[in-house]
């Protein structure tokens, strides 16, 4: 076989990696595994995750309609870092510390 054909797989490869490179591709954690919806603790700085299908546990809540975060570090995962729910569904400040 001649010397070139051998290098055609790390070529290929090489490329595909230099290509994902320069596209900007890059790896986003979710907030949940699969299968999973985020919830916040009621009056509390207390995060979590839920089995789709379940409802949360005494003492949390879904977030609400249009302010869930999806991704660490995304936009609504930052706007949460200071705020709960209280136990009427208000947005209002973590209590402190």
């Amino acid at each position: 076989m001649p010397p070139y054909r051998r290098s055609l797989p790390c070529l290929a490869l090489t490329g595909a990696v230099a290509a994902l490179l320069l596209t900007g591709c890059a790896y986003r954690e979710r907030v949940c595994p699969p299968d999973h919806y985020p919830v916040l603790a009621v009056n509390n700085s207390g995060r979590d995750c839920v089995p789709d299908g379940e409802e949360p546990p005494k003492g949390w809540a879904r977030y609400p309609e249009g302010k869930v975060p999806e991704y660490l570090n995304d936009e609504w995962d930052r706007y949460w870092d200071d705020k709960t729910l209280d136990e009427r569904g208000r947005i209002v400040p973590q209590p402190a510390g």
